[in-house]
C-alpha cells in the first residue's frame, strides 16, 4: 500500500516535529539557513564536517551537501526547496542521494522513506527567534511509514544536536 499523504492517513501520527527557540534575531536565523558559507558552519550531526556542493535558495534549487564521516568517506544528502518565504516559512524535501545528487536510499535503514517535506517556520518575538520544523514522508509505502516513525528518538537526537550547533554558531556571528 502507497500512502500519497501522510497525513491523509492518520493526521500527526506519522508527523516528526522539533522546535527551539534561538537568543537571535530572525533575519539572522535565516541567513543561516540560506547562505552556503553560513550552512557549512552548522548543519549537520555533532561533529561531522559538512561541505556544500550546490546551494540554490530558491524554489526548484537545490542545497547538496556532503557529510564527513569518522571513517573517511562521505554520505551525501539534498533539499529541493519547494517555497521559499524570507524570513518565515522554508519547505524543502530533503532526501539522502549519491554525489551527482540522485535520490538514494538511506544508508542506515533501506526501509526509511526516500523523501521527507519539511516545513520550517521562524517566528521572531523580543530579538528571539521560535524555529518549528515538521516533516513527513512523500510518497510512502505503509512500512517507511512505521520506519519513519520509529525513527522519531533518533531524530530528536540528530536534530537536536544540529540545533545545538546552529545555537553555538548564532552565539558567534
Amino acid at each position: 500500500m502507497t500512502v500519497r499523504n501522510a497525513e491523509q492517513a492518520q493526521p500527526n501520527e506519522f508527523e516528526f516535529s522539533i522546535t527551539r527557540t534561538f537568543d537571535a534575531p530572525r533575519e539572522l536565523v535565516w541567513k543561516a539557513f540560506s547562505e552556503a558559507e553560513r550552512l557549512a558552519q552548522w548543519w549537520g550531526p555533532k561533529g561531522g564536517k559538512i561541505r556544500v556542493a550546490k546551494l540554490e535558495f530558491r524554489p526548484g534549487g537545490i542545497f547538496h551537501y556532503a557529510m564527513g564521516l569518522p571513517n573517511g568517506g562521505e554520505m551525501w544528502g539534498r533539499f529541493i526547496y519547494r517555497e521559499v518565504v524570507a524570513p518565515e516559512r522554508l519547505v524543502y524535501v530533503n532526501s539522502f542521494s549519491d554525489a551527482n545528487g540522485g535520490v538514494t536510499r538511506a544508508p542506515m535503514n533501506a526501509n526509511f522513506p526516500l523523501e521527507v517535506l519539511n516545513n520550517l517556520t521562524f517566528a521572531e518575538s523580543a530579538g528571539k527567534t521560535l524555529l518549528t520544523i515538521r516533516g513527513q514522508p512523500l510518497d510512502a509505502s505503509a512500512e517507511e511509514l512505521q520506519t519513519f516513525k520509529g525513527f522519531f528518538p533518533s531524530m530528536q537526537k540528530g536534530f537536536g544536536g544540529t540545533l545545538d550547533q546552529l545555537a553555538e554558531y548564532l552565539a558567534k556571528a
